[in-house]
């Protein structure tokens, strides 16, 4: 448990264990989401947010951050999973296994064409049965919604990966999954961009030092500058101070 949230402990491997165990074994769409730093922070004013992050089957250690709050309780937690992680993890063992039927649902036009051709050739045994670009704003009305979900179901999916940022993709899951006639609904935030080359993951050594942050922080000030000093020394602060509740 990580400041009220109960976070994922298992490793990336038992976890991709769970997810294609349940796509043989679930009736009702099961939901996965990311807890970083700054989700954390962004939902204490976020009700709705806060909500979807408490109703996914999987709430994963997406950051550094939540790997050390962990340690400082005593925690299971022992690395982080990304949603990148689990992207590739995925696509990889069902591409193994010679099954799985995907959605895409995110991004632009552009980039889910890049995806089509990448995953083709990459995960040649995995079935991309459908892609949207959904309207770039902020909130959906209902027949945008209305038309996003028919198409999906009309896609006989199993798999739906939503690129959306947070937390605009954790919401939409969390308001529709009832309607989803599938068996998992994961969120990825940037992976997308990441898979096809628009936005570079940092450098192997940065990630496995934890600093994954410092180069993406670096191209992008602009956007990335409230997460690394306003959200991350909240979180640390709320951190710290469950701590020393515990110790009283």
């Amino acid at each position: 448990m990580i400041l009220g949230y109960q976070v994922s402990t298992l490793g990336l491997e038992s976890l991709i264990d769970e997810l294609e165990a349940s796509l043989r074994e679930s009736n009702r769409c099961r939901t996965l989401a990311c807890l970083n730093p700054h989700s954390y922070v962004t939902a204490l004013k976020d009700a709705s947010f806060r909500d979807s992050l408490h109703s996914a089957d999987w709430l994963i250690p997406d950051g550094v951050g939540i790997v050390m709050a962990s340690k400082a309780q005593s925690g299971e937690i022992a690395q982080r999973v990304t949603g990148w992680d689990v992207f590739s993890g995925l696509y990889s063992r069902l591409n193994s296994a010679k099954e799985g039927r995907v959605f895409l649902l995110g991004s632009s036009e552009e980039t889910l064409i890049k995806m089509k051709k990448k995953l083709a050739v990459e995960f040649p045994h995995v079935s991309l049965v459908g892609t949207l670009s959904p309207p770039y704003r902020k909130e959906f009305i209902a027949a945008e919604t209305d038309a996003m979900i028919n198409r999906i179901n009309a896609s006989n999916a199993d798999i739906l990966w939503v690129a959306m940022t947070a937390p605009k993709q954790e919401k939409w899951i969390q308001a529709n999954r009832s309607r989803l006639n599938l068996g998992l609904a994961l969120s990825v935030g940037a992976v997308f961009d990441f898979y096809v080359g628009n936005v570079p993951r940092s450098p192997a050594l940065f990630q496995r030092l934890g600093f994954e942050w410092l180069p993406r922080l670096l191209r992008e000030p602009r956007r990335l500058w409230r997460r690394t000093l306003i959200s991350a020394p909240i979180f640390v602060f709320h951190v710290l101070w469950a701590k020393l509740r515990e110790t009283k």
